[in-house]
């Protein structure tokens, strides 16, 4: 089983950006993480992150991956585009954010990417990620 971990636009300034909201980790901590924690279950996951639209669609558009966990970033709120691609492939997702995306700004509070998941984590700072990957793998292996 393979899965993409794809992140938009200024999660590469993570352990930079906003540590009060966002934590101490870089993205690398996170993606070595989730490696980590994949390879103990036999998983393989190939990471992605681009702060450019159109990267993040063709990449969604050429894997070969069973599954997607995907951090948006404010292409979440944003991007018809990113959802389309989502949607045309058929491939489980599961949507992910280190912040409440709900209980910020009004503007955060809708998801394009939410429709076209299968579920949604937020607002567990990095450990947003591991329960998306844990639920993901759950989901193709017992529901898919």
């Amino acid at each position: 089983m393979k899965i993409l971990l794809l992140n938009g636009p200024n999660l590469n300034m993570l352990g930079v950006r906003e540590p009060e909201k966002y934590g101490n980790l870089t993205l690398n901590d996170i993606e070595s993480k989730l490696i980590s924690l994949a390879n103990e279950q036999g998983i393989e996951i190939e990471t992605f992150q681009s702060n450019h639209e159109g990267e993040i669609i063709d990449k969604i558009q050429l894997t070969d991956a069973d599954g997607m966990i995907i951090n948006a970033g404010g292409f979440t709120h944003t991007s018809v585009a990113i959802r389309d691609a989502i949607s045309s492939k058929n491939l489980p997702s599961v949507e992910v954010h280190m912040t409440n995306i709900h209980a910020r700004e009004e503007f955060r509070h809708k998801s394009l990417i939410s429709g076209v998941s299968i579920g949604q984590v937020v607002g567990f700072k990095e450990k947003s990620y591991e329960f998306a990957l844990l639920g993901l793998i759950d989901y193709i292996k017992n529901c898919k």
